[in-house]
């Protein structure tokens, strides 16, 4: 059974997913956005993980741009344009290969940004979830608060290194300003690395 996680709650996914966890998927879902006269229509959000350093400098990023990291340990499945998908299944995911990220890496902060320039006013849900790679076993998964608000980005979570073990921490903080690129949302998400 998954963990249902609050904003700002951290797991040991080391602990919850077992001592053989090697590699996780980090997926976004979203609903289909709330037109005129509640028609639904479709919305471009974009899913992506930034990689910083200890001195939370960016290293590397991962976006619908670059579907892996220059080291290979982290991969993106492809851009979704239209969204829409079901409140169980991710949009997007990202996995991440823990074994084989770099030692110099101390966190992966996971953003969505709105490529198309609309806000979040009108998606009716988002979440987030953790996933066992190798078993599709779900770990954990936090409802994201979108509705009602003029941002265009979001920081989602973490996933970093803490005394030998990698955690995750739902973070689920808005962003202001226009975020319509990775290079837009990341001066906001370095504040989490």
């Amino acid at each position: 059974m998954a963990i249902s996680l609050s904003k700002g709650q951290k797991i040991s996914l080391t602990k919850e997913g077992g001592s053989g966890l090697n590699r996780v998927a980090v997926g976004l879902g979203w609903g289909k956005k709330k037109g005129f006269l509640g028609m639904k229509k479709d919305v471009d959000l974009d899913a992506s993980c930034i990689l910083y350093s200890g001195g939370k400098e960016p290293v590397d990023a991962v976006w619908f741009g670059q579907l892996r990291s220059n080291d290979g340990s982290i991969a993106h499945t492809g851009d979704d344009r239209g969204g829409g998908g079901s409140d169980q299944d991710p949009n997007e995911v990202i996995t991440v290969d823990l074994q084989s990220v770099p030692t110099q890496i101390s966190s992966i902060i996971f953003v969505v940004n709105s490529y198309s320039g609309e806000t979040f006013k009108g998606i009716p849900f988002a979440f987030c979830n953790v996933v066992d790679a190798a078993s599709n076993k779900e770990i954990a998964r936090y409802n994201l608060q979108t509705d009602g608000g003029s941002h265009q980005g979001f920081i989602i979570a973490k996933v970093y290194r803490h005394e030998g073990e990698w955690k995750f921490h739902a973070i689920g903080e808005q962003c202001s300003g226009q975020q319509r690129t990775i290079r837009d949302i990341e001066p906001q998400a370095r504040n989490f690395a």
